[in-house]
């Protein structure tokens, strides 16, 4: 199987959400699947962790847990950019290695529109992707130039939303 490079982006809900069904069916068929996550602090926002850890052939990975709005300092800021050449070191090693069928980067598109994450880093690692590892690249404002290189575009776009009532995120459905 040749993997391709699929992109779950706009501003609607449902592109985590999306991404870990594909997780889900891609193990349920036998598929090593790595699940990497940015910008959500796990012990907080992603009840997913839970299930998804507990599935033997699911490796999940959280890099960055401070979300880019929390940023108040310069220090922060570096401090979160630090972690993100890390991360990106990282999902080099694991998106060549071949070990992976599926790799979700989970919310990276927030880390390349923060300026946080390069895109010419993320192209250049996608460029040397194993040729049978399918990648899944999710978050809001995805870059054009990444849009371009994808296989797979879907835009979650907002018709209507419950935040827009002030109904707070709630676990076990936003988290």
């Amino acid at each position: 199987m040749k993997g391709l490079i699929q992109v779950y982006t706009g501003d609607g809900k449902g592109k985590t959400t999306a991404s870990i069904g594909q997780a889900i069916r891609s193990a349920g068929a036998g598929f090593n699947v790595c699940f990497i996550q940015f910008f959500k602090n796990k012990k907080i926002y992603s009840s997913e962790h839970k299930i998804l850890e507990k599935i033997p052939n699911i490796k999940v990975l959280n890099f960055c847990p401070d979300a880019p709005h929390f940023i108040k300092t310069e220090k922060q800021k570096k401090s979160i950019q630090s972690e993100c050449e890390k991360a990106l070191k990282s999902i080099k090693k694991i998106i060549t290695s071949g070990k992976f069928d599926l790799v979700i980067l989970d919310e990276l598109n927030i880390g390349l529109h923060t300026g946080l994450i390069k895109l010419k880093e993320v192209l250049e690692i996608l460029s040397k992707k194993s040729p049978k590892t399918e990648i899944i690249i999710t978050g809001r404002y995805a870059p054009k130039k990444l849009l371009a290189v994808a296989d797979l575009v879907t835009e979650m776009k907002k018709i209507k939303h419950y935040y827009d009532k002030k109904i707070p995120a709630r676990k076990g459905i936003e988290f």
